[in-house]
């Protein structure tokens, strides 16, 4: 198997990838909290780990991707309060709308997809071990857990616990004995709530992922655990305290975190009316721009999203879409079929995201293949055309892009000549007819 290394945030550093069992891989992504349309933050841990699952395959691993679907939470509850309607009204609405989003960006949709609705029995049971156990105590109805039996509590984000502020990332909260503590189990009178040995109630959210996690992976550990920046404390941080204390593991290997998206220089965020969804840009630029744009820089890096960089996404996907028509196109109209490609063009590909999905210097090798393309269809070398061209085919089954490829029909092959003879006589009026022709029927 191909050595791969990642930038582990567990450990702060790029480490070879070896998976608990020989040829396979586990991985779980922090899912969305479904209470309305996608923004554009959330699409780029789809696209992030959409690229690594379809690249792990690619090499030959054996890959299960979950990520989880939050459909219980105080804004889902509020939205619904505010439509006068059930919360499962709201979260089948815009769960149907995040995976328009996924389908949109060309993403794969993960193997297993829990909601927390659906693992309550767990979620209580969990609950209840950790209360068993001494990690949580109860106040009011209230189920907290103990940060301080917890060892090297904040490793992950490299927090030292004594520094914190209580009121920046920690909620100041009276019952609690550590203001540190977060809630297991939130008592309430307001929305939808279950019935538990510590009174009614609902989860709380680092608890939902660890049971997730858990129920679907028996063994307590799995290779990569993935999400935003932005996740990784206190989110990241409280869900591995949890496993800690029941199971002794730290969840995950390998903890892989993107980094977030600025709007024009600035965070994204409500308060600064910069805030974008993922279906209006969609559909303003397509989601094959939208994803490039997304893969525009290296996943720990931001992504500054501005008019400059979706134009220039939009003209560098469409030399990468015009190459692989022309190329299609040629082929077909000369009847000529070749599966060979070159191995050592796709061997440099995979080193580059062997290299902790190292894409931007995928891109380059991309680009250069777009090239080589160009050249062999004008100097009508088909044997180059279809070699690179299937090449270029290979590094899109991880890249994922819509590149518009279409068999062509004896009525198009007919229309192509007709478009080439005008051409040849001069008569361009004729031959911007037949272009038009050719363009909408998506030949061209």
């Amino acid at each position: 198997m191909r050595e791969v290394k990642f930038y582990n945030s567990l450990t702060n550093s790029l480490e070879v990838f070896k998976p608990i069992k020989e040829g396979e891989v586990s991985i779980y992504v922090c899912g969305p909290t479904v209470y309305n349309h996608p923004h554009i933050g959330n699409a780029r841990p789809n696209v992030v780990f959409d690229i690594l699952v379809k690249f792990l395959r690619y090499i030959g691993y054996k890959v299960t991707h979950m990520s989880n679907l939050t459909d219980v939470d105080d804004k889902i509850i509020n939205e619904a309060i505010k439509e006068n309607c059930r919360e499962k009204d709201i979260t089948d609405k815009y769960i149907a709308a995040y995976f328009k989003m996924v389908d949109d960006l060309h993403s794969s949709r993960p193997n297993i997809i829990p909601r927390v609705t659906e693992t309550m029995d767990e979620i209580i049971a969990f609950v209840k071990e950790l209360l068993d156990a001494g990690y949580a105590y109860e106040v009011n109805g209230n189920v907290y857990f103990r940060v301080s039996k917890v060892e090297d509590y904040g490793k992950l984000a490299n927090i030292n616990i004594e520094e914190l502020d209580v009121g920046a990332r920690i909620e100041e909260n009276d019952e609690k004995e550590n203001p540190l503590d977060f809630a297991l189990w939130k008592n309430t009178d307001k929305g939808i709530k279950w019935d538990a040995p510590f009174g009614e109630g609902r989860p709380g959210w680092h608890t939902e992922c660890v049971v997730m996690i858990n129920k679907n992976y028996p063994e307590h550990m799995i290779d990569i655990h993935g999400g935003g920046n932005d996740l990784k404390f206190p989110h990241h941080v409280n869900e591995m305290a949890q496993s800690k204390a029941l199971y002794g593991t730290d969840i995950a290997s390998y903890w892989i975190h993107n980094a977030m998206i600025n709007i024009n220089g600035e965070k994204m965020s409500k308060s600064l009316n910069n805030f974008k969804l993922a279906k209006d840009l969609i559909e303003e630029y397509s989601g094959n721009v939208i994803r490039m744009a997304l893969l525009s820089a290296p996943y720990r890096s931001p992504v500054n999203f501005t008019s400059d960089l979706l134009n220039s996404s939009k003209m560098e996907l469409t030399k990468i879409i015009n190459a692989s028509k022309m190329a299609h196109t040629k082929l077909q109209l000369n009847d000529y079929v070749s599966d060979k490609v070159d191995e050592e063009i796709i061997d440099k590909f995979l080193n580059e995201l062997s290299n902790d999905l190292n894409i931007a210097n995928g891109f380059t090798i991309v680009f250069d293949l777009v090239k080589r393309i160009n050249m062999s269809v004008r100097s009508n070398d088909l044997e180059n055309t279809s070699k690179y061209l299937n090449t270029l085919l290979e590094l899109n089954k991880i890249l994922s892009f819509d590149l518009g490829l279409k068999e062509l029909s004896k009525e198009d092959k007919e229309l192509y000549f007709k478009w080439e003879d005008s051409k040849k006589e001069k008569d361009f009026a004729k031959a911007d007819e037949y272009r038009n022709i050719l363009m909408e029927r998506g030949v061209l």
